[in-house]
């Protein structure tokens, strides 16, 4: 698309299925790594990828002409499978259905990787729970608290 620009920063974040602490200190940097490749390969761009035992967070630069659930599909399903493959006393992992996803702007792409930077310095004071509807009533997203932990 020569005459399409766009800047499209994303803020996404989801668990594993039921808040499982799936991603423990060995897996959690090559399933970081392996998620950046898949953004890379559906082309966009991850500038970071963080998260810790029951969730992830990833700041993206995604382009115009796929929708975003396209994108979290295939993150999705390609992870898992991953995991499956590679880790078999993993066979349960699964992650959770839904997701959470926030524009950025420009102006605040550092501060929200400095955010996904320090998740588990993060989450020794807030659960994710609290963590995930606070970023939602910062978005001033409509939310029904019994769909925010599934």
């Amino acid at each position: 698309m020569p005459g399409t620009f766009s800047q499209l920063l994303l803020h996404i974040v989801f668990s594993t299925k039921r808040r499982q602490p799936w991603i423990n200190t060995e897996l959690a940097p090559q399933l970081h790594a392996y998620l950046g490749g898949i953004v890379r390969s559906e082309k966009g761009t991850a500038y970071e990828i963080g998260g810790v035992e029951d969730h992830v967070h990833l700041l993206v630069r995604w382009r115009p002409d796929d929708p975003i659930s396209n994108l979290l599909r295939n993150i999705k399903t390609r992870s898992s499978r991953w995991i499956h493959e590679t880790r078999p006393d993993f066979r349960s992992f699964a992650w959770q259905e839904g997701y959470s996803v926030f524009s950025v702007s420009k102006s605040q792409e550092q501060a929200v990787m400095n955010y996904i930077l320090r998740q588990a310095e993060h989450h020794a004071r807030e659960d994710f729970a609290t963590e995930l509807t606070r970023l939602l009533d910062a978005h001033n997203i409509e939310y029904d608290r019994r769909y925010v932990i599934d």
